[in-house]
């Protein structure tokens, strides 16, 4: 019998191991479970929370797993370096199209830009949320 992993964290797993291959390439740190601590370099990629919406038929789960990822840098003037970022996370997520249970299409993306204020430096903060869905 073949061992199955869960979609969400293949998924999950798949993206992480993507984006610090991505990271390391550029040059910036990518984290998950924790944001990293207060000293971190910026800017940074966090693989934050995710969500999975399945169903089963007599042979398949299939379903949609949409995954929250973060970018910070402490120059809000730095737009133009958050945006690529987000493009190239995007690039790198729209290349995985399976992982060893699951095929994987990516159905949509949401990106926003906000300036963040919740430290006393300001920072700049792109989110993305991305939905796959899997068969």
């Amino acid at each position: 019998m073949r061992e199955v992993m869960d979609p969400q964290q293949e998924l999950y797993s798949e993206i992480l191991v993507q984006l610090k291959a991505l990271g390391k390439q550029n040059g910036y740190g990518v984290y998950d479970g924790f944001l990293p601590p207060p000293k971190t370099p910026y800017p940074f990629i966090y693989l934050a929370d995710n969500t999975l919406d399945d169903e089963i038929n007599k042979t398949a789960v299939f379903g949609i797993v949409s995954q929250t990822i973060h970018v910070w840098h402490n120059n809000p003037h730095k737009r133009g370096t958050v945006s690529k970022m987000l493009l190239d996370i995007k690039d790198t997520c729209r290349k995985i199209s399976h992982t060893k249970n699951f095929g994987w299409m990516i159905t949509a993306v949401n990106q926003r830009i906000l300036p963040d204020t919740t430290t006393k430096q300001p920072l700049l903060h792109g989110i993305l949320q991305i939905d796959f869905k899997f068969s």
